[in-house]
């Protein structure tokens, strides 16, 4: 990649892109990060690499889809890429999976939602696809089998430069102008198709990307108040993190843990839960135990007139649903969801917030006995005027289940990715948007209102 490239960029202000289309707001706490997105390249004519996340539930056997939220999800950037040379880079589960399979199928559905053809090739970066790339037309689409099916994707590890020396990137950049980003949901996930084009070729956020970002900034920024954090699941070391990056940045006003998060919290309160539920959160954190217990002890002393705990629970008693005060504790058997007056606590929480974080299930909502607390929680956030913003996961494919994803203010595509944005981590894909903004632009630091 020697030779001088026309990259296609805009150069008003003196910068290859222009001027950057979201504002540069590195100084504050919770900043939005510095990166370019389409409204700052012109990709006519260009040959671009788009990578997304279209990782759907399978149904075992026949392998059809179950839920295409996330195909229909990048549409929008496809949509602004109609004068491009597009070629899309994706995975469908990991090896070993029973859901692990090629990317043909998600090709078909995608043509289908676009309503023109999308072409497939079996090969990632070897002489099919290099010929399959070459041969593109304007306008037309090309996806490329399931990037993790090659070792070097699932295999590398390093920081971008490592990445960016990969078989794979070097032979798709030597072909590409511009790397187009727009997978959230595996954006906390460092690896060659994600971070490694960062220095070679300009890259910059899709529409599902900018999005993500914008809409969980207007919530951490300068949330309505009150501002509440409901947080639950099996996550809980995250769950954890993320309370205490919402508490100590004064985010949120109240925490509202559910699930095992719950359960967690109330035995460091002091309260028995008894031995199955103690045994059952030491092997779901495994080498997190010791360290989500320390920040959770301090989000306790710190914060506990902020941490609502639940005030009863619902065990399984031989396949029973039986609700008990927390005076009734402990108990040889697992608690599975809130109890009947911790849930009215809850749902009148929600209603009445300006904003609800929301994250995880209430519990074990797979068990019909155990699926109210987490059915009132989400009929709440339908009800309440509030902003609410749900991480992905099974959340999402619940919310989505019950016919209520356009009452909520944000569904997130990501879950771990989502989890930790909120918690103030840092996102390798975002990182390695920022780099290349920086590498690739000479006027970052300029918004679009000055």
């Amino acid at each position: 990649m020697g030779e001088t490239r026309d990259w296609g960029l805009s150069e008003k202000n003196h910068s290859p892109f222009g001027t950057v289309g979201m504002k540069n707001r590195k100084h504050l706490v919770c900043s939005m990060p510095s990166v370019l997105t389409l409204d700052n390249v012109n990709v006519d004519n260009m040959t671009v690499l788009v990578r997304v996340d279209i990782n759907c539930p399978l149904l075992p056997g026949t392998k059809s889809f179950l839920d295409i939220t996330r195909i229909r999800a990048i549409v929008p950037t496809l949509n602004r890429l109609t004068s491009a040379k597009v070629v899309l880079l994706a995975h469908q589960s990991r090896p070993g999976k029973q859901d692990f399979t090629s990317t043909l199928g998600h090709s078909r559905e995608l043509g289908r939602l676009l309503g023109r053809p999308v072409k497939w090739v079996d090969d990632l970066a070897g002489e099919k696809a290099m010929t399959a790339i070459e041969a593109l037309e304007c306008g037309e689409v090309l996806m490329l089998n399931n990037v993790r099916m090659y070792d070097e994707e699932i295999k590398t590890k390093g920081d971008f430069n490592t990445h960016s020396e990969t078989t794979m990137v070097q032979n798709l950049a030597s072909v590409a102008d511009v790397f187009v980003y727009d997978a959230f949901a595996c954006a906390h996930r460092s690896t060659p198709s994600g971070v490694g084009f960062t220095h070679l070729i300009p890259c910059v956020a899709g529409e599902l990307m900018k999005n993500e970002m914008n809409q969980l900034d207007r919530a951490l920024e300068n949330p309505a108040r009150p501002c509440i954090a409901v947080l639950g699941g099996i996550k809980v070391d995250d769950s954890i993190l993320v309370a205490d990056n919402m508490l100590r940045n004064n985010i949120c006003d109240e925490f509202w843990p559910t699930g095992g998060v719950a359960n967690l919290l109330l035995e460091l309160s002091g309260v028995e839960i008894g031995p199955t539920n103690h045994d059952f959160l030491v092997n779901e954190l495994g080498k997190m135990w010791h360290q989500t217990v320390e920040t959770a002890k301090s989000l306790l002393s710190d914060f506990g007139e902020k941490i609502r705990l639940p005030v009863d629970v619902a065990a399984n008693i031989e396949d029973n649903r039986v609700d008990l005060k927390i005076a009734e504790l402990p108990i040889d058997a697992p608690i599975f969801d809130l109890g009947i007056q911790s849930i009215r606590n809850l749902s009148a929480a929600i209603k009445s917030a300006g904003t609800v974080h929301l994250n995880g299930p209430a519990g074990v909502f797979e068990l019909p006995d155990f699926a109210f607390g987490t059915v009132e929680m989400l009929n709440a956030c339908a009800e309440t005027k509030g902003y609410v913003v749900v991480g992905g996961g099974h959340t999402s494919t619940l919310i989505a289940k019950h016919g209520l994803a356009k009452k909520m203010g944000h569904l997130s595509t990501g879950g771990g990715a989502c989890l930790d944005y909120i918690a103030g981590k840092t996102l390798p894909a975002v990182a390695s948007l920022e780099a290349s903004a920086e590498a690739f632009t000479l006027d970052i630091g300029r918004s679009v209102d000055q």
